[in-house]
């Protein structure tokens, strides 16, 4: 079976006649042909060419379904996911009925990280046609990149015995068992992992992100160090095994990690990230701020970092800089209650007591509404309480 994984990609171009339309040369008269040529450039890559042509026949029929639908493919294809996205819900709307359409719109949104809006797409797929295998795979990698590892697992149980191979897919399936605590079954998928992949590093990759997901520290740094001995080279390795030493103390190993990895992947901002933090831990807060820094060069919308350089300031006595730097970090990433308790910090050691006391609230709200998040995922929400008859 040919599905998607997590670093693939398959389109499923909508291939459906525009009803109505007829005749067989490319004049203005003739959609029909438009649409025809339109289709072959699309198959044959020529994209600049089937978008041409699929606006041509939306100027003259614009309820022409079929053509937003192939030009919502070539947006997909050329990585334009906000116009696929608008291109499919606009032939969405004019041919509801159309599985089709709903597969590729999920895709667009599955592309872009949408993940909570790729969900209902592949669910009206599913449902249509249960045995569809690629939407079942899409859908179960939207709920697991959703966190929502009970209806990972439910949707993509069925697929176990064709994909018992894809790594990929036994990765994300061990993970959420684990999450769920059903410890036998992550065990035995691990071990149909390792079956299946061998002894590669991309298998002890995989094992050792898997065992770092479940917070298996030991069992991570395993994996991890067999990984980067097959192969030094190997994307985020390095990183992952960075984060296995940060977790159990070992700052010296970790930080050395984060560094292998920057020369692996220099243009990736997470290992200057975790190496401000080690720095952070080291009591060094000048190297720190220069790591974020770096970070940040990267990617500049990136909260933990910013709010790295805040706390680095705060260590050194400068509140005035730590309140700039964790306000941005807070404005990108407003449901962190820590990053709010920082910033309150910040504000009582510039004498800012009003603002310091707000911040301290939130942050207190934020907790409490995490908790109760928690006590309703293990427990499940109590119906409400029966009124009595009068």
């Amino acid at each position: 079976m040919n599905t998607l994984t997590i670093t693939g990609t398959l389109l499923v171009a909508l291939l459906c006649a525009a009803p109505g339309l007829g005749g067989q040369q490319a004049t203005p008269q003739n959609p029909q042909a438009i649409f025809e040529k339109a289709q072959r450039a699309l198959f044959a890559g020529d994209y600049a060419q089937a978008e041409q042509g699929f606006r041509e026949v939306l100027k003259i029929d614009p309820r022409a379904a079929p053509a937003y639908a192939n030009l919502g493919v070539v947006y997909i294809r050329t990585n334009q996911y906000d116009s696929a996205i608008k291109a499919l819900t606009e032939a969405k709307r004019l041919a509801p009925q159309v599985v089709g359409i709903d597969l590729n719109l999920g895709l667009a949104y599955y592309h872009k990280r949408d993940f909570p809006n790729a969900i209902p797409a592949f669910e009206r797929v599913v449902k249509a046609s249960p045995g569809h295998a690629q939407a079942r795979f899409l859908l179960g990698m939207s709920h697991f990149m959703t966190d929502d590892y009970e209806r990972t697992v439910q949707t993509l149980e069925p697929l176990l015995s064709d994909e018992k191979d894809n790594l990929d897919f036994l990765f994300v399936l061990g993970i959420s068992y684990g999450k769920l605590k059903r410890n036998s079954d992550s065990e035995k998928t691990f071990e149909q992992l390792v079956r299946a992949g061998g002894d590669t590093a991309h298998m002890h990759l995989l094992m050792g992100k898997a065992y770092l997901d479940l917070y298996q520290n030991q069992k991570a740094q395993s994996e991890l160090e067999r990984a980067v001995a097959l192969d030094p080279k190997i994307p985020y390795a390095h990183f992952n095994l960075g984060v296995a030493y940060q977790r159990q103390g070992m700052l010296d190993k970790a930080g050395a990690e984060f560094e292998a990895e920057m020369a692996v992947t220099p243009r990736e901002p997470w290992s200057y990230e975790n190496r401000g933090t080690v720095y952070l831990e080291q009591g060094d807060p000048n190297r720190a701020i220069e790591s974020f820094r770096k970070a940040l060069a990267l990617n500049p919308k990136m909260p933990q970092s910013l709010a790295g350089v805040g706390k680095a300031h705060m260590r050194m006595g400068q509140p005035s800089e730590a309140v700039r730097h964790l306000k941005q970090a807070v404005e990108l990433q407003p449901d962190s209650a820590n990053m709010h308790y920082q910033l309150g910090q910040a504000y009582l050691k510039t004498g800012r007591r009003a603002d310091a006391q707000k911040e301290f609230d939130e942050a207190g709200r934020l907790q409490a509404e995490a908790r109760q998040k928690q006590e309703d995922r293990i427990s499940g929400k109590l119906p409400a309480p029966e009124v009595p008859p009068q």
